[in-house]
């Protein structure tokens, strides 16, 4: 049976492995700017300025990281 790829899971991942510094723009057109710290199917912790906000996704509309992420597209067997 053929895993579809989950390209948010790995684009958040990555950016918390990176340590990447990402700009968040909220629905409501604030902006989080920091780190991804974690997340979950309808979470995301970001540390900015030292501080934790835990950010519930379905507010988020978009994330710029600060330089581009590296996912892999190929399956993993």
């Amino acid at each position: 049976m053929k895993q579809s790829i989950n390209i948010q899971d790995q684009f958040l991942n990555q950016l918390r492995k990176d340590n990447s510094l990402c700009t968040v723009f909220l629905l409501n057109g604030f902006q989080i700017r920091g780190h991804v710290k974690g997340f979950d199917n309808f979470t995301v912790l970001f540390e900015c300025e030292g501080k934790q906000q835990l950010v519930y996704k379905h507010a988020i509309s978009t994330f710029a990281p600060q330089r581009n992420v590296q996912i892999n597209f190929e399956e993993s067997n």
